[in-house]
């Protein structure tokens, strides 16, 4: 499938109007965007990948997916995070492709599935956690909300050292940071009982902070992770400390 067709089929899908219900109803702001729901580009994305089937048209495939991001047009864009192979994704690219974030959707749709499949996800989800741009800093804390979906078998000690940098951070009062921030301590807290124990010390910790992010970080979490509804998996994990 070439480029011009695939721009064809994203002006079809095109609708002002949702560009403004997105804009009002969840504070998406992006430029030169058609107005196209995700459900819509997912749909495209596996309409477009199925012209791809081939092992030699991985390559290809990823053409198509980078030459969709240098149109500029942030549908095209979303799409070519759910076209290139994530094996594939390189240490500059990611730097460049989060500097281009401009709201909170393309920064999750960037990390969720995608980031999260590199092979250098933990490291940049660390490197980015004190980054001053807002959704280079939310990146960060995406991934790390989102690291365990796809990588079920990781053990506790990729983990871990997550605790302190969500603390460090936690006074952080931009909302898609601090969201953010919220996201990952709730997420790895609920991956095994080892992680849950370690979530809500940190927590607690967060909460003694006199900032008003980190007060809300804190008591949305713990009336999560405390509570009796909360549904705790149990992925792979070392003893359990008493």
């Amino acid at each position: 499938m070439q480029l011009s067709e695939v721009l064809k089929r994203l002006q079809a899908l095109a609708d002002p109007e949702k560009i403004v219900f997105k804009q009002k109803k969840f504070g998406i702001v992006a430029s030169d965007s058609l107005g196209i729901y995700q459900k819509d580009l997912k749909e495209l994305a596996s309409s477009i990948a199925k012209n791809f089937t081939k092992g030699n048209d991985k390559q290809k495939q990823n053409e198509l997916a980078l030459a969709l991001y240098d149109t500029g047009i942030y549908e095209a864009r979303l799409l070519t995070s759910r076209l290139y192979d994530p094996k594939s994704i390189t240490k500059s690219q990611m730097n460049n492709w989060t500097a281009d974030f401009e709201n909170w959707e393309i920064c999750d749709s960037f990390c969720m599935g995608f980031f999260t499949k590199s092979e250098y996800a933990v490291e940049k989800a660390l490197q980015w956690s004190s980054n001053k741009e807002e959704f280079t800093k939310r990146a960060a804390f995406a991934i790390i909300a989102t690291y365990g979906f796809v990588n079920k078998n990781a053990a506790n000690e990729i983990f871990e050292p997550f605790f302190p940098i969500i603390k460090r951070e936690s006074s952080d009062e931009r909302i898609y940071v601090k969201k953010a921030v919220n996201w990952a301590l709730r997420s790895v807290g609920k991956r095994n009982i080892d992680l849950k124990r370690m979530a809500i010390s940190t927590a607690q910790k967060i909460q003694k902070q006199d900032s008003k992010a980190a007060q809300w970080i804190a008591k949305d979490a713990l009336r999560e992770l405390q509570g009796t509804a909360v549904k705790v998996q149990d992925h792979p994990r070392h003893i359990y400390r008493a």
